[in-house]
Parts: structure tokens; C-alpha cells; sequence
């Protein structure tokens, strides 16, 4: 079996700020969210541990790599969205000044393309590639500490419900999501 870990909580987070492949760090609310997913973590026998390369994923995981035991693999596939041009922009300030565009992505898809970024199927894919290779690798249970989007995309996959319902799912900082 696979779990997915959403990191802690940055202040772009808390701003409702893109953060994308930015190497935003954790917040001291996010560091606390690193410890109690930890301990979270010391509840099942995870043999491996992945995560995004990413500063905030990367900190969390060292974080629960000392608790449990394990040396992160860090993958790039399990990386943010590159969200192109929306990175370090406010939420609310793309929704105001592009409406056409913050409508199309709240109605998601596998097409839907961050201006000069990725798209959400090309997302999906890599993460897909990369949890084939978790799976693959044998050492199951697995722990990958990654990215709420990265999350979505995965949880998308495996329930065989397609991108559209992308933003339907929740996940929170600091989360422990089963796949």
C-alpha cells in the first residue's frame, strides 16, 4: 500500500498564495503539522519513503524520516504543478484580473493548462509514472510526502474519476491520505 502526506503549512499557504515548484518553507504552524504527521506516520510499518524534492515537501519528510526510521527518496515526479506564470500571485487576485481563466481551472480537466506551465494531465502522468515505480520498487508500505495537487491528481487516478473532480477533493496541510 501507498500513503500520501500533504507537507506543512508555508505562508503562502495561509495567503492563499500559487506557490507551484517554488521553494517555499514551512511556517512554524507548518513545522508543528511536520511533527504531528510524523507521529501519525509512526502508526504503520512503512518500509520506504519518498517525497517531492520541493523545500516544503523536503522538510516535512526529513521531518518524519527521523521519527520512522527511513532515508527520503526525493523524486521529482512528485513535484508541484509548474503553474507558469500564476506562481507567488494570490488566489484572489487571478480570479479578479483573469475570470475566463480562474473559471476554467475551478472546472479543471485533463486539459486544463496553467498559463506557461503544465497541464493537469501532464501532471497527472508523471505522478502516475512515479507511484508505478514506488509500487514497482517493493517496498510497500510506502510513505510519499508530496503536494496537494499532487494528492488530488493520484486520488483522481486511482478512483477512476478523471481530473473534472480535481477540486473536489480535499486534502489539508499536514494530511495522511491511503491510497
Amino acid at each position: 500500500m501507498i500513503h500520501l502526506a500533504r507537507h506543512g503549512e508555508t505562508d503562502y499557504n495561509a495567503e492563499r498564495r500559487f506557490q507551484g515548484q517554488n521553494d517555499v518553507p514551512l511556517n512554524a504552524r507548518g513545522l508543528e503539522q511536520a511533527r504531528e504527521l510524523a507521529a501519525a506516520a509512526r502508526e504503520v510499518p512503512f518500509v520506504a519513503l519518498w517525497a517531492s524534492p520541493i523545500r516544503r515537501a523536503r522538510q516535512t519528510a526529513e521531518i518524519v524520516a527521523e521519527a520512522i526510521g527511513l532515508e527520503p527518496r526525493f523524486d521529482a515526479r512528485f513535484a508541484e504543478h509548474d503553474v507558469g506564470r500564476w506562481q507567488d500571485r494570490l488566489f484572489d487576485d487571478v480570479a479578479r484580473e483573469e475570470p475566463e481563466l480562474w473559471a476554467a481551472w475551478q472546472a479543471a480537466g485533463e486539459d486544463w493548462r496553467f498559463p506557461g506551465g503544465e497541464s493537469l494531465g501532464e501532471h497527472q502522468e508523471r505522478i502516475v509514472a512515479g507511484l508505478v515505480d514506488v509500487t514497482q520498487s517493493l517496498q510497500l508500505p510506502a510513505l510519499v510526502v508530496c503536494h496537494r495537487g499532487v494528492i488530488r491528481s493520484a486520488l483522481c487516478h486511482t478512483r477512476n474519476e478523471g481530473l473534472d473532480a480535481y477540486h473536489e477533493i480535499t486534502v489539508p496541510n499536514g494530511a495522511l491520505v491511503a491510497l
